[in-house]
Order: structure tokens, then C-alpha cells, then sequence
């Protein structure tokens, strides 16, 4: 039950069978929009295309003395003849390559990815090779045969029912005009291309709906893999925890080791100290260095006492600066008077004429 992949992919894992050329795309639907747009092309300039067909053949043939074509020039009278078919069609082709492009843009966006053409040796294996030949007996692969079986039929139906309904107009073409006969094979070439294209689209429409579904269901995670890539991104919490741990460590020392160099230490006075520096040439207002509850403003007091840093108590005072003023930033505005008060307090004892308050 462990192994089971039952869990919707992550972003991770998505980006990863992204990179390595697997996306969610329906060949079917890439074909029925190329084939879609060429009929809609052939109707709309089939004429125009029919008629510079027409011209080139006629200026090529018609002053076409027979005598001077021979093995060694015929190859170049008809590379001639090709090259202005090829200009006529290009317009057309490169329209169709574009579609196709178009349309895989649709369906999976930017991608550029080598590694699904990339040849792997280790496929040669006999087990590997194995490993195919029974691919060709899954489950996805009759559902393939499946689809093939039945766009087969439908488009064998409905080309049945075009030509039945056009039966008697096209048994009348014999031994009618050439232009009659044209305009009615095309007629019914239209109605069944265009039939045939509608229908499609709609195989290429519900086929990459079953295309998502199956895409979403080879990327389902199990609950392991889910845990695995989680601790990977987010780092082991036990190696989180040591770090947070060594972090605090060091950001305690570092703010026990600014306690001498400040002018006064405020105390609730056993849970709360709070070490200020005033400093007019860096700062505007007085500055907490350090601060601190229980064994930490223990440890403040006993610096400040060993270095001289006059202690004060006044608990309401402490609580505030603690709750409001983050380390390392100033006293604001609405505390001044508090703070001037107990600095005022010590330069009147005497405490902190040594240390230039």
C-alpha cells in the first residue's frame, strides 16, 4: 500500500517530466487542425493554385519543341517545372508548419527538451527490449487500437453516407461534360473533407482530455516520494534544527558581546532587561543593543554589573520596549520621555557620568 501513487504531483515533479520531454499532448488533435486548415486553404485558393498550375503548364509546354529534349536535358527542363510548383506551394506549406507549431504551443507551452530524442543504449538490453515487446499488450496500447478502430469506423461512415447521398448526381457524370464532372467530385470532396475534419476535432478535443488524465495519473506520487522531496526542498528538520539552534547561539553571543558598550540596562526586574545605547553621531534615538526574558536578561544583568552598565529598574518600561522595539532597532517616539526619564535618573546618581551620558 506504501508503494501505491495516490498523491497529485508536486510542482517539482511536474517541472522534472517537463524537462525530461514529457507533457500532456494529443497527436490527434495536432492532426485534425493541420488537416483542417489545408482544406480550409485548398477551398479558399484551391482555384487561384489551379490556375497558376495551369499557366505554368501552358508556358512551359506550349513552345515546347520536342527535339531538343533529351537524357542530358530533361532533368533540367522538369527541375525548372518543379522549382514554380515548389513557389506556389511553399506559401501553403509554411502555413501548415506553422499551425502544427501553433498548436503544440497551445497544448504544452515554451518547452525545448532533447532528452526524450536522446538514444539510451541501456534500452538494447534484452530485458529492456523485453520490457517493450509487452508494451505492445498493455492496457494503453489497446486503448490506441481502440481509438484507430474507431476513427476507422466513423470516417469510413461518413464518407459512405456523402458518397450515398451524392450517388445519383455522380452516376449521371457519365458521359456528361469534363467541367460538370469536376465541379460535382468537387462539391462532394468538400462536404466529406469537411465532415471528416468537424469529426476530428472532436476525437482531437475528447482525446486530449483522456491524454490529461493519463499524463496526471503517470505522475501521481507515492506518500514516500511525496515525504522525500519535501524534507529534499525544505532541508531535514533535524538538520534544521541544529541550524536554527548554532543561528541562535551565535546571535546570542553576539548580542551578549554588545552589552558592555551600552549606556544603561532597563529591568522588569527577574523577567524582562533591555540593554540601550545612545549614541547622537549614529543614531537619533536610543537604540536596543540586547533584550532579553528569564536566564537571557539573567546573563544581561550579570554582563552589564561585571562591566559597569548601570541597571534600572522600571518593569513597565522593560515590558514595552521588549513587546515593540526589535534588536538592533531605536526607541520610537512615543517612549522618549520614558527612556529620557531614566537616563535623566542616572546621570543624577552619579552612575553614568563615567560612561558620557
Amino acid at each position: 500500500m506504501a508503494d501505491e501513487r495516490t498523491e497529485k504531483a508536486t510542482s517539482r515533479r511536474r517541472q522534472k517530466s517537463r524537462n525530461e520531454g514529457q507533457v500532456s499532448k494529443s497527436q490527434d488533435l495536432n492532426a485534425a487542425v493541420t488537416l483542417s486548415l489545408s482544406i480550409a486553404i485548398l477551398i479558399i485558393y484551391g482555384s487561384f493554385i489551379f490556375n497558376k498550375f495551369k499557366l505554368i503548364t501552358k508556358n512551359t509546354f506550349a513552345n515546347l519543341n520536342p527535339a531538343l529534349i533529351t537524357k542530358e536535358s530533361i532533368l533540367g527542363f522538369f527541375s525548372h517545372y518543379l522549382s514554380e510548383i515548389m513557389l506556389i506551394l511553399l506559401p501553403v506549406m509554411a502555413i501548415m508548419v506553422l499551425a502544427g507549431l501553433v498548436v503544440n504551443y497551445a497544448q504544452v507551452g515554451p518547452l525545448l527538451s532533447f532528452k526524450a530524442i536522446k538514444p539510451d543504449l541501456s534500452k538494447l538490453s534484452p530485458g529492456k527490449i523485453l520490457g517493450g515487446f509487452k508494451k505492445f499488450f498493455n492496457l494503453k496500447s489497446l486503448v490506441e487500437l481502440g481509438k484507430s478502430f474507431i476513427k476507422i469506423v466513423i470516417i469510413t461512415g461518413v464518407g459512405y453516407s456523402v458518397i450515398k447521398k451524392h450517388e445519383p448526381a455522380m452516376i449521371s457524370l457519365i458521359g456528361g461534360e469534363i467541367m460538370q464532372g469536376l465541379n460535382t467530385i468537387s462539391d462532394v470532396f468538400i462536404e466529406l473533407t469537411v465532415k471528416i475534419c468537424i469529426i476530428l476535432f472532436i476525437l482531437g478535443i475528447i482525446d486530449k482530455k483522456y491524454q490529461d488524465y493519463e499524463y496526471e495519473k503517470s505522475i501521481k506520487m507515492t506518500k514516500q516520494e511525496v515525504k522525500d522531496e519535501r524534507k529534499n526542498v525544505e532541508g531535514d528538520p533535524k538538520v534544521k534544527a541544529r541550524l536554527r539552534s548554532a543561528q541562535m547561539k551565535f546571535a546570542t553571543q553576539k548580542m551578549m558581546g554588545a552589552v558592555p558598550s551600552a549606556d544603561i540596562v532597563v529591568t522588569n526586574p527577574t523577567h524582562y532587561a533591555i540593554a540601550l545605547r545612545y549614541n547622537t553621531d549614529k543614531a537619533p534615538a536610543p537604540q536596543v543593543v540586547a533584550k532579553g526574558v528569564d536566564y537571557i536578561a539573567f546573563k544581561i544583568k550579570e554582563i552589564a554589573e561585571a562591566n559597569k552598565v548601570p541597571v534600572v529598574e522600571n518593569p513597565p518600561l522593560a515590558r514595552t520596549i521588549y513587546k515593540i522595539v526589535p534588536l538592533d532597532g531605536m526607541i520610537p517616539a512615543d517612549l522618549y520621555v520614558a527612556v529620557a526619564e531614566v537616563l535623566a535618573y542616572v546621570y543624577r546618581t552619579g552612575k553614568g557620568k563615567k560612561r558620557g551620558i
